[in-house]
């Protein structure tokens, strides 16, 4: 047996038809607005290495060598550009604690300094972490030297899947090794997960042709080629994390992480600070 069915007529309309509408491009037309302009903004990365020095986990005229307000307000922008469906990845420096080229100058064993400071970039990590765990973002740190109560060893496939879950990871210690900075740690770890781009936190707002803080007339770039950076011998990077970077075509955006919603404007693609690229197309 065949039940009836009520052919719907034009006249039919009900709560849910109408909202249909108001949500479907038709509807944003009729009330003089485009479906672009009402959709959120769109990352242009999916996958990021935040390369952070020590000196940001440190209030300027402090005594703490780092400072949970400080740190606070770099997680929570953090957090903003993970909510954006970043995948977040860290690289972070030790020079708050410990410097060890600055301590093989004054004579100490240049081997033993660098150890040193890739401890110092450990601790780091874990302050960095706690704070990104009390306001509810997961992270995880990998060292690159293995203290198995501390945190994960770096493994590749790991670091991703983390990633991949929505988890921050910090990367700390180094690459392991002496006579390597953590610049160069960035490098390297944005081409092992294939990262997009190396956001490169800085206390000025882009890349200078000289000292800003010296001369009041020096110029900002807004983007440049690897190739002119090298040819002007801009110091943007130690010469080996700029090789791997221009190698494998990671381009790195620097910037002034103190101003507020850079990060996020950053990943959104908007201009920020100073690109630095592959060589622009051929037209």
């Amino acid at each position: 047996m065949y039940g009836v069915q009520r052919t719907a007529r034009p006249t039919d309309w009900d709560v849910l038809s109408i909202l249909r509408i108001l949500l479907s491009k038709r509807g944003y037309l009729l009330f003089g607005c485009s479906s672009a302009a009402m959709e959120p903004e769109a990352p242009v990365y999916e996958r990021i290495v935040l390369k952070l020095s020590g000196e940001a986990m440190h209030e300027h005229g402090g005594r703490d060598n780092i400072s949970p307000p400080v740190v606070r307000g770099i997680a929570e922008r953090m957090k903003e550009v993970r909510d954006l469906g970043v995948e977040v990845a860290v690289v972070i420096g030790g020079g708050n604690i410990w410097r060890g080229l600055s301590a093989a100058d004054r004579g100490m064993d240049r081997t033993t300094a660098d150890y040193m400071g890739m401890l110092a970039t450990v601790i780091n990590a874990l302050a960095l972490r706690s704070i990104l765990e009390q306001i509810g973002v997961e992270a995880r740190v990998q060292t690159a030297i293995e203290m198995k109560n501390v945190a994960e060893p770096f493994i590749l496939g790991r670091a991703v899947r983390h990633l991949e879950l929505g988890r921050v990871v910090i990367f700390a210690a180094g690459t392991g090794n002496p006579y390597f900075s953590t610049d160069t740690t960035a490098a390297l770890r944005a081409s092992e997960i294939r990262a997009d781009v190396i956001l490169k936190a800085t206390k000025v707002d882009g890349v200078y042709d000289r000292d800003p803080n010296k001369f009041p007339d020096a110029r900002r770039y807004d983007r440049l080629t690897f190739t002119e950076a090298l040819t002007k011998r801009l110091q943007i990077m130690d010469s080996t994390a700029f090789s791997l970077c221009m190698d494998n075509k990671i381009p790195i955006v620097v910037f002034n992480m103190y101003t507020p919603g850079i990060l996020r404007d950053a990943v959104l693609g908007r201009n920020v600070g100073t690109l630095v690229c592959d060589e622009a197309p051929a037209k």
